[in-house]
């Protein structure tokens, strides 16, 4: 009897596992049934309409939809190229944050001032509203009319920003050139070919193919116009400005971080929040910031400056403001909508990446990837459906090509919720700073101080670090990178960024007559920004308070520098000289 039972056992656990086994086969086939019956032979782009339930299907069957077209499904494995058990999965996480299905790129969040701001931009009437179709409900998959994509630089006449750029103060030259003062020498009779120099960017071993890999282009073209733009900005790098005032490859890199297909994206390493590398169809690469804020939202007040969102319209704007003040020395960045599917979750190698995706409740593709704050399926970063925005920032050349050097800042925050750093408490610490290399000699104190004003008119409390080109030594500028927590407050100004130009009382000549020129009503700041921003992608980039904040933040530095004439006199507080290349003393 004993025996029985257990044979018995025996096959009720064997008819268990045949019963399993035959689920998840039909599970796997599942799928691939609804899709045949979704797409019929001989049309399989069908666009008509599948009926509602069809369409709510759980899975990745809704993420691969083009625009204007149903959502189809997607493929077992040959799109994703990823193990197809992942696709059957029905996902529950979603984002606490109802704003994060929500895009400013159509102004449906923004407040009345900031449409009426928008339709004057555009040429309307700010009192009457666009018409529209009332069967049509406006998706960021559809945005509409496409945006006539306007040069952000000098555009012709009646431009405020091409009055502003032939204004004496913005032609002053830098000093002529030599070998020393340009990050590459380039022998303009090679060719480029970006095949190969991407992969030995990747590989310094790898070997050419054959005689195909010799020329990119046919003959009888300069080579130097063969070079893909992100490299023509590259080569233009010089130890006093990332780009020359008028080099045409900077307007269009901007256009081509908007347009270019992209073929491969990556989780960059380090940092405290998620980006992403993008690597283009040209071999160019990006780093994208994706959007995590509305253009209305402020930073909360008891948000610490280090647990701060980082803004992508913060680094958009960023680059038109270093390059209105006449820096240069912020990479181009540029805005985009991205198809969280096709450009993100298809093309990735990486598998930490990929796994993040889901869909949210509210039937939108969304992702979280992985860094040290806001990588949760509680921040995670939704599409609507599948179309996300945010900036892209051209790549700096690679570190084995050209190498900098990190430095921090002398006015650099504690990081700490209770402790205050040293500048914060010694009113005389500036005395400290210029008696130290690198600030004893030379410009740097002049080039901090320029770095002072760029972040108080942002609000960038964020400022840690600096980087220079290690070629240049100590006589050169410092690259303003990461400016993704500026334009977090519009209706705060936040006094101690100021601290290094009150401390040290030093401006160089050049910066102090820009900023006067742009508190000019004729050259007002909010609306040269205005102007070079509207011809982004992702348009309006600023929320309009910001804009009337910078008016007023640059009323608050020139009053700055007013109280250390008045205390130390003209002389010993304006640097004279406008020449960006000119050597000083930074002892006094």
């Amino acid at each position: 009897m004993k025996m029985i039972l257990v044979r018995r056992f025996r096959v009720l656990i064997l008819m268990a596992f045949l019963v399993a086994c035959a689920l998840h086969i039909v599970l796997y086939l599942l799928p691939k049934l609804e899709r045949r019956a979704a797409q019929p032979s001989g049309e399989p782009g069908c666009s008509c309409a599948h009926p509602a339930a069809e369409e709510a299907a759980p899975g990745w069957a809704q993420a691969r939809g083009r625009p204007g077209e149903p959502l189809a499904a997607a493929s077992a494995a040959g799109d994703s190229g990823w193990p197809n058990k992942h696709t059957l999965r029905i996902l529950q996480d979603f984002s606490s944050d109802p704003s994060s299905n929500l895009t400013s790129h159509s102004l449906e969040k923004l407040p009345p001032v900031a449409e009426q701001a928008e339709g004057a931009l555009q040429g309307q009437d700010p009192g009457v509203p666009p018409p529209q179709d009332p069967a049509h409900r406006p998706l960021l998959r559809d945005p509409g009319p496409h945006r006539p994509e306007a040069s952000p630089g000098p555009s012709g006449d009646g431009s405020l920003l091409a009055r502003l750029f032939q204004h004496p103060l913005y032609q002053v030259a830098v000093p002529p050139l030599t070998e020393d003062d340009v990050l590459f020498n380039v022998n303009s009779d090679i060719r480029f070919n970006p095949r190969a120099a991407a992969a030995a960017a990747e590989n310094p071993d790898w070997p050419h193919e054959g005689p195909e890999d010799e020329e990119f282009l046919p003959t009888g073209e300069a080579a130097v116009d063969s070079y893909p733009n992100w490299l023509k900005f590259h080569i233009g790098i010089n130890r006093y400005e990332l780009y020359s005032r008028h080099n045409p490859a900077v307007d269009a890199l901007l256009r081509d971080l908007g347009t270019q297909k992209i073929t491969s994206v990556a989780m960059k390493s380090g940092g405290t929040q998620l980006k992403l590398v993008m690597t283009f169809q040209n071999y160019g690469q990006a780093l994208f910031k994706p959007m995590k804020q509305t253009r209305e939202q402020e930073t909360p007040p008891d948000f610490f400056y280090f647990s701060d969102y980082e803004r992508h319209n913060a680094e958009i704007a960023a680059f038109h403001l270093d390059r209105i003040l006449g820096f240069r020395r912020v990479p181009p960045v540029a805005g985009r909508m991205v198809n969280m599917t096709k450009e993100i979750r298809d093309v990735t190698r990486d598998k930490k990446l990929w796994r993040t995706f889901f869909i949210s409740p509210a039937n939108n593709i969304c992702f979280y990837g992985e860094c040290s704050y806001y990588c949760s399926t509680e921040h995670a970063l939704c599409g609507r459906p599948d179309q996300i925005e945010g900036s892209l920032a051209a790549f700096l050349p690679d570190l084995s090509l050209a190498k900098r050097k990190t430095w921090r800042n002398p006015w650099r925050r504690s990081y700490h919720k209770r402790k205050k750093a040293e500048w914060e408490v010694d009113p005389d610490y500036c005395e400290e700073v210029k008696q130290t290399p690198p600030y004893d000699s030379g410009h740097r104190i002049l080039d901090v101080m320029d770095m002072t004003v760029f972040d108080f008119l942002m609000g960038n409390m964020d400022r840690h670090h600096y980087e220079t080109f290690e070629k240049f030594g100590n006589e050169t500028f410092i690259i303003h990178l990461d400016n993704g927590r500026g334009f977090g407050k519009h209706s705060h100004d936040e006094l101690s960024i100021l601290a290094p130009l009150q401390q040290c009382c030093r401006i160089r000549k050049s910066t102090s007559l820009r900023l006067q020129l742009l508190a000019r009503e004729e050259y007002k700041l909010s609306l040269l920004m205005a102007e070079s921003l509207r011809g982004d992608r992702v348009a309006p980039v600023l929320y309009p308070p910001h804009l009337e904040a910078l008016d007023r933040r640059l009323r608050v530095v020139l009053q700055a520098v007013r109280d250390c004439v008045e205390r130390d006199g003209l002389r010993s507080v304006v640097e004279d000289g406008l020449d960006p290349g000119h050597r000083v003393s930074a002892g006094r």
